[in-house]
């Protein structure tokens, strides 16, 4: 009865704030984009604080790491998917099949992101 009374107050705050709606990732290669642009961040002195940007995500960068971390440790990836996902991660961009040069790379990529896909998908992260 209290809350509803405070509400129904002019100028007053309600005791039970509105919880803010998240977007969740259309898929893990946009997943891992986003923590690897949070992770560039912070490793260059950002201060990251949940849920403050254009669009509020279900997850923390860290979030998405311990789900990788999850994989290698139960040896569903390897050092060398790591290796790839960062290394294209800091590039911002993902490697190109077209270009004999990337095509082994795409190819841990795809590996790497495919078995990402499900622990994301488990939490929320991903849709």
């Amino acid at each position: 009865m209290a809350i509803a009374t405070c509400c129904m107050l002019p100028n007053r705050p309600c005791a039970t704030p509105a919880r803010q709606q998240t977007q969740p990732f259309r898929n893990a290669e946009e997943a891992w984009m986003w923590t690897m642009a949070a992770l560039t961040a912070r490793r260059e002195g950002a201060r990251y604080t949940a849920n403050q940007g254009r669009v509020s995500r279900p997850c923390e960068p860290d979030d998405v790491i311990k789900c990788l971390d999850g994989l290698y440790r139960r040896r569903r990836i390897d050092l060398v998917h790591a290796r790839i996902l960062r290394i294209w991660g800091e590039r911002r961009v993902p490697p190109n099949p077209a270009h004999a040069s990337e095509r082994c790379d795409w190819r841990l990529w795809r590996e790497a992101l495919d078995r990402l896909d499900w622990p994301l998908r488990v939490k929320g992260i991903v849709q």
